[in-house]
C-alpha cells in the first residue's frame, strides 16, 4: 500500500449485515462501492455487477429477475428471496480506505477486518462461506488461520469459538471487471447451493 495511505479517507462499512434467521450460507464480498454506483442501499447495488443476474439465472432461470424496468433492483424481491433461501451478506471490510477513486479490490487496503465471530454468533445454522473475490478470500483466511482456496474450491476449518466445521470457497468475482461470462459465473455459484443443500 502506499506510504501515506493514513491520510486518504477512511470508510465504515455503510450496510448492515443482512442475517435471515435460518441462514445455512454467508456470501462475502470485500467493500461496497462509492454511493455514487448503487441503484439500491444494499448489497452488491452496481447495475453493471452481476451478482443478482447470477441469483436470478440459478434460482429462476432468468438474467433479469432481480431487476426493475429502469434497469435498477428490486430491492424487497432480493430481502424476500434471501430469507426464504437463508443465504447471508455481508463483507469482509469493516473499514477501509480507497487508494484510488473507484471500487477495485485492488486498490482497495482494509484497516478493518469484519468481527466473523460476531456474524456467526447470530448464524448457528451457518457452515457455509463463500467469497466473491480473492481480496475477500484472503481476509477470511487470515481470519480463520486457513489457506486461500482457488476459485471453485474449498477449505474446512473447524471454527474454535464454538468447535463447527466451517466450508469455505473463493467464488468468481461478480464484477464486470472480472472476465467470464455470466452464465460460467452462475456455474460456479450454483454449485455452492447444490453443496449447501439449497438446490437439489
Amino acid at each position: 500500500m502506499t506510504a501515506d495511505s493514513s491520510q486518504l479517507p477512511l470508510e465504515r462499512h455503510p450496510f448492515p449485515p443482512f442475517i435471515p434467521s435460518d441462514a445455512k450460507v454467508l456470501i462475502m464480498g470485500t467493500f461496497p462501492p462509492k454511493p455514487i454506483r448503487w441503484s439500491m442501499e444494499f448489497y452488491y447495488p452496481n447495475k453493471t455487477n452481476d451478482f443478482w443476474r447470477v441469483m436470478g439465472i440459478i434460482f429462476y432461470d432468468d438474467v433479469n429477475h432481480f431487476r426493475l424496468p429502469d434497469g435498477t433492483f428490486d430491492e424487497p424481491l432480493i430481502r424476500k428471496f434471501l430469507e426464504e433461501k437463508g443465504i447471508a451478506l455481508h463483507d469482509t471490510g469493516a473499514a477501509v480506505r480507497r487508494l484510488k477513486d473507484n471500487a477495485s479490490d485492488k486498490f482497495l487496503e482494509i484497516v478493518e477486518p469484519v468481527d466473523l465471530n460476531a456474524l456467526l454468533e447470530k448464524m448457528p445454522d451457518c457452515r457455509y462461506i463463500a467469497t466473491t473475490g480473492e481480496k475477500a478470500a484472503g481476509v477470511i483466511a487470515m481470519i480463520t488461520s486457513s489457506s486461500v482456496p482457488k476459485i471453485g474450491e474449498w477449505v474446512e476449518v473447524t471454527w474454535q469459538p464454538d468447535g463447527r466445521l466451517l466450508e469455505m470457497t473463493r467464488m468468481p468475482s461478480t464484477s464486470r471487471a472480472y472476465p467470464l461470462a455470466v452464465e460460467k459465473k452462475a456455474d460456479a455459484y450454483r454449485e455452492l447451493f447444490r453443496r449447501a443443500g439449497l438446490l437439489d
